[in-house]
């Protein structure tokens, strides 16, 4: 049995195309079932709903044996214990700072001040910060980012951008970009090793889709 963890939502949706090209239909809508295992039309193979930040974890535990997940959530796991073979190229968005409109955020970086910065992406923002020598204080939020410039929590936000609409609709402007993001497919070594035939068939498969 191939157990392959996936998120609802966006990267559900566009793994199933690939999942296609590979044969394999998923049986059920998560929408719709209250399942959190779902059969696909292979017995072979079955997928497990789980938090998109835990897709790394299902994979590097077992839980799963191979998964989808973004780079910006990978990048926050650390990726240990991960063969990371794929970069599927789906779910692309960025990775951006943001500030309200009017806020001096290139005067700021320049005079060394000290900004508050609110994210759900702690290390990635760390570490942009700290390559630019700014000095930052992080709040970690998991809702709204949009939120805590507006209510005076925080002077910027660290987080994903698709279109920009909900920036947009709440007075904030991009003002970095850190980096692309997209989709990439994690493996468990173990399963690559004790499936490995399985395994690679499917990955296989998943690359061809890609290209």
């Amino acid at each position: 049995m191939i157990t392959l963890a996936l998120s609802k939502g966006r990267i559900f949706d566009e793994t199933l195309p690939l999942l296609r090209s590979a044969g394999i239909e998923v049986l059920e809508d998560p929408s719709t079932s209250r399942k959190l295992i779902l059969p696909t039309n292979q017995p072979s193979v079955r997928v497990v709903l789980v938090r998109a930040s835990d897709v790394p974890t299902y994979v590097q535990y077992g839980g799963a044996d191979l998964g989808v997940t973004g780079l910006d959530t990978l990048i926050e796991h650390g990726g240990a214990g991960l063969y990371q073979p794929l970069d599927l190229k789906i779910a692309r968005c960025r990775m951006s700072v943001a500030v309200p409109k009017g806020f001096d955020y290139e005067g700021a970086v320049r005079q060394g001040s000290r900004l508050k910065v609110a994210t759900k992406y702690l290390s990635i923002a760390k570490d942009f910060f700290a390559t630019k020598g700014v000095h930052v204080d992080l709040v970690k939020l998991y809702g709204s980012m949009e939120l805590a410039p507006l209510t005076g929590l925080a002077q910027a936000i660290v987080d994903l951008v698709s279109t920009g609409s909900t920036l947009l609709a709440n007075d904030l402007i991009e003002v970095e970009r850190i980096m692309e993001v997209s989709s990439r497919l994690v493996v468990n070594q173990g399963a690559l090793v004790l499936k490995r035939q399985a395994m690679r068939e499917l990955m296989d498969a998943f690359e061809r889709a890609v290209s």
